[in-house]
């Protein structure tokens, strides 16, 4: 029997072929007991059936194994919870071929939002209990012993016994419902052959909102009863998604019905389980009236992920989870593509840009890792779930897509999917699908993106009408690094039309510009050169002084398109952090920006100005007010021009740029802000349908009244909460946990952090109040030390868990610091947080080695006076 314990993966011998499940939740009781027979194929000589079971009570005595000739029942039956395997050993070998295997099980509905779960809703003021899985990565077997692998792929008979009164769903529809007093039987069609983490059930009282697809298929949005106004608008983006990607990926959706189903209690954004998507309340729901526009983008945007993974994921699955990226990476990439195609104005593929941002920012650690990841246990799994395998991953594919081209690639997409079908692929799979169809070397030149970690920063120099390009691996904490790519290099001459590309394959190469140097005027100051074009290649790009000024003037002159705007500041700023560039030159160019507009480029100016606003605070706290008024002025065009009050017609990103706008302003603290914010608040709290405080402004005007929020001036805060607890819209309720914590006060930051941990906050969403004000880092640490054991007890088994520790540990920017934190966890660590604890330790790192360098720059003082006092 040890042969089998400590192993990554299930041995081989047995492959289940079908699972016929049977279960009976009691949402009074939170229990559940089940029984499942499962089809099994042996094909190797055995006498040990090893199949993966967690937190069930099995019982050992219904345990049996039959086959044609015979029934055996194990002489040993041994369920080991360190490795989550159930393990059965017979007397003898069990014959060659197919069989059945029995087991009776019991378990308990968790409140861990995995496995078989609880989660609570309300009903005319009455609490009650819904019962919901959640399986992926490897939790199926806490609802059922299985082969929880995605290779291990079966179909699935399911039977529920539920009360009678209650909505039960499940992967497929209903074929027959047969009432028994105050219980009814379900069964429902066999699913099609799929992996285990997206087998699903709900059961609860629901309301629905019906469509259909132009070829028939049932569509659904279930919510909580009363809600079901608030799924229309997923379920028109369901419905016209699922008609684009029939036609995108050559394949018709799978299954004959889809339902989308808005859960409580819920752990991540949303589950791709096939025919059943399971989502939180924020990720599925929109309401007109008090929903936000960056709301509405969210729900489009995630419903696009989840209904891509239907194709990429569920119908062709990843072999193991080290391909995991291939499901995520893909469904990002693929939800843009689709949000592009339904909404145009939204101009999404700009704020694609955010996507790749975050995993430039998260693969510039030395504590990343490479987007294809060896797992060797199941623990491990959870924590790729991050911005590489997501955000990378889409970041490389767009990548890949745009050296292509955007027919070659949809092309092999299809021969890759109709190859793959109800079966598993590697990436190298994919990459021979794009070979075949581009005649491109794919393998050999994406393995360096997805095999090693990082990425490069590529050195521009301009010289005698050469351009000299040499690359080496960005690293956030300035180290060197020892990677090299086959990066596709593109760079265009004082014109879009003046352009080129290239593979740098070499660790340096010089390229001559001397022909595209033509469009630029003669003798003209105002030339300019880019490299990485449009920003679709995943590295960064560090200019010259010469080259870095001339893109200053180009900014400034709007000769340059917002995503390249973007680009060259967030370039900067990571150059800024790895002391490659110093703050001055940041600063000024930053100044460049002031009359920028753009959605996604002022969005990325707020999210730099707000780091460099905390980390030249501790580094310079003499010149924190002169900065401070700096990035003040940055924003007071585009304040003036978008003002408190939506205008009739305006843009999408208009209405979620004065919100971004207003809520950077009042963490500026900028008195004329906080003032006209204070006034539609409390008007908003004499009426919650005044016009003063729509949708789009509330966060601005939460956080502002809580920049004046003291010990003794409480009010506005008690009537935020107030606020909260009136409101049944989750949206709300994340705006305002998202805002409380803002206040500069450390006695009602200690309130804040304590009310997420009542019964009052879900447990999902208590992560959205660690946002703490920069006066309030010392607070929130020690409230982390104080309440760890409770925290890991009520969010240990899941990647929420993380979150804490990156969200109050990545602030601080002392080496002092990072030594206490690594003191503290020394002998509190546990897989599922290590890696996240050795990234936040290391930004911790990064930040004091930056705050000693802005210490060491000389002419910082005099530039940030002449910033901040210059007039606009």
């Amino acid at each position: 029997m040890d042969l089998f314990k400590g192993q990554a993966r299930l041995p081989k011998f047995a492959i289940p072929k079908r699972y016929d499940i049977r279960l009976k939740p009691d949402l009074t009781a939170c229990t559940f007991a089940g029984s499942v027979a499962i089809d099994l194929d042996i094909v190797e000589n055995t006498n040990f059936i090893v199949l993966n079971a967690a937190d069930l009570s099995i019982n050992s005595a219904s345990v049996s194994y039959s086959s044609s000739s015979k029934v055996l029942q194990p002489v040993k039956v041994e369920l080991v919870e360190a490795d989550e395997i159930l393990v059965l050993e017979f007397a003898e070998t069990l014959p060659i071929g197919i069989g059945v295997l029995d087991i009776v099980f019991d378990g308990v509905l968790n409140d861990k939002m995995k496995g078989f779960y609880r989660s609570t809703y309300e009903i005319n003021g009455e609490k009650k209990n819904m019962a919901v899985t959640q399986f992926e990565p490897v939790d199926a077997r806490r609802c059922f012993p299985c082969w929880d692998e995605p290779v291990c792929k079966a179909t699935f008979k399911i039977t529920l016994e539920v009360p009678a009164e209650l909505v039960a769903l499940s992967n497929m529809p209903i074929i027959e419902e047969k009432v028994n007093g105050d219980l009814k039987t379900v069964s429902y069609q066999e699913t099609p052959i799929m992996s285990t983490y997206l087998v699903a059930i709900v059961v609860g009282l629901f309301d629905y909102v019906e469509d259909h697809t132009s070829d028939g298929v049932k569509v659904r949005v279930y919510c909580q009863v009363g809600k079901t106004k608030q799924g229309n608008f997923a379920l028109h983006v369901a419905v016209k998604t699922l008609e684009l990607f029939k036609g995108y990926f050559a394949v018709p959706y799978a299954l004959p019905k889809l339902d989308m189903i808005a859960i409580p209690d819920f752990a991540a954004g949303a589950m791709e389980n096939y025919g059943l998507v399971t989502y939180r309340e924020t990720a599925l729901l929109y309401d007109d009236q008090h929903s936000a526009a960056a709301n509405k983008q969210r729900v489009a945007t995630v419903v696009a992920h989840e209904l891509a993974h239907q194709w990429f994921g569920n119908l062709v699955t990843m072999e193991w989870w080290t391909h995991l990226w291939l499901n995520e990476g893909f469904a990002t990439w693929v939800s843009y593509l689709a949000t592009d195609s339904l909404f145009p104005d939204w101009k999404i593929w700009t704020q694609f840009l955010d996507e790749c941002t975050e995993g430039l920012r998260l693969d510039g650690l030395a504590e990343s890792h490479p987007i294809e990841v060896d797992i060797n246990h199941a623990s491990e799994i959870d924590e790729i779930f991050d911005a590489i395998s997501y955000r990378k991953g889409a970041s490389v594919i767009r990548m890949l897509q745009s050296y292509l081209g955007a027919k070659n690639f949809q092309r092999s997409l299809a021969s890759y999917i109709k190859k793959h079908a109800y079966s598993n692929a590697k990436t190298e799979d994919l990459w021979a699908a794009l070979e075949e169809g581009s005649g491109e070397p794919v393998n050999k030149l994406m393995n360096s993106w997805t095999r090693q970690q990082g990425y490069p920063v590529v050195s521009v120099k301009f010289k005698d009408q050469k351009l000299e390009f040499e690359q080496s691996q960005f690293l956030s904490s300035g180290a060197p690094g020892d990677g090299q790519w086959i990066v596709p290099i593109t760079l265009c001459c004082c014109s879009y039309d003046a352009h080129k590309s290239f593979l740098l394959q070499t660790k340096s190469e010089t390229q001559d510009v001397k022909e595209l140097l033509g469009s630029c005027q003669a003798g003209s100051g105002s030339s300019w050169i880019k490299v990485n074009v449009e920003q679709t290649g995943f590295y960064r790009v560090k200019y010259d002084e010469e080259l870095r000024a001339r893109l200053g003037c180009a900014i400034e002159k709007k000769n340059l398109t917002e995503t390249d705007r973007f680009g060259i500041l967030d370039d900067s700023f990571a150059l800024c952090m790895a002391r490659q560039q110093s703050l001055t030159s940041l600063l000024t160019l930053m100044g460049a920006y002031r009359e920028e507009l753009e959605y996604i480029v002022l969005s990325n100016l707020i999210n730099i100005s707000s780091k460099v606003g905390r980390i030249a605070a501790d580094a310079t706290p003499d010149l924190k007010d002169d900065i401070n008024q700096f990035f003040i002025n940055l924003l007071q065009f585009s304040a003036e021009k978008l003002g408190w009050d939506p205008k009739q017609g305006e843009s999408h990103l208009d209405a979620m740029l004065r919100g971004e706008v207003l809520t950077a302003l009042a963490y500026f603290r900028h008195d004329l802000t906080l003032d006209e914010a204070s006034r539609r608040f409390h008007a908003f709290l004499e009426d919650r349908n005044t016009p003063l405080l729509p949708p789009d402004i509330r966060k601005a005007a939460y956080v502002a009244v809580m920049q004046r929020v003291s010990t003794s001036n409480r009010s506005d805060y008690d009537s935020l909460l107030q606020v909260y607890r009136e409101t049944d819209l989750s949206q709300e309720k994340t705006r305002i946990l998202g805002s409380i914590a803002s206040c500069p006060d450390p006695n009602i930051i200690l309130e804040a952090l304590n009310f997420l941990l009542t019964s009052e906050v879900r447990s999902q969403d208590a992560v959205f109040g660690l946002a703490v004000s920069k006066e309030g880092r010392e607070t929130a640490w020690a409230w982390l030390k104080d309440k760890w054991d409770h925290i890991t007890n009520t969010w240990g088994s899941g990647f929420l868990l993380t979150r804490f520790v990156s969200m109050i540990v990545s602030p601080f920017a002392s080496f002092e610091k990072a030594k206490e934190v690594e003191e503290f966890f020394a002998s509190r660590t546990k897989p599922a947080i290590s890696r996240t604890l050795k990234q936040s330790i290391e930004r911790v790192h990064i930040n004091a080695n930056w705050v000693q360098s802005i210490q060491k720059e000389t002419k910082l003082g005099e530039a940030v006076k002449e910033l901040a006092f210059r007039k606009y």
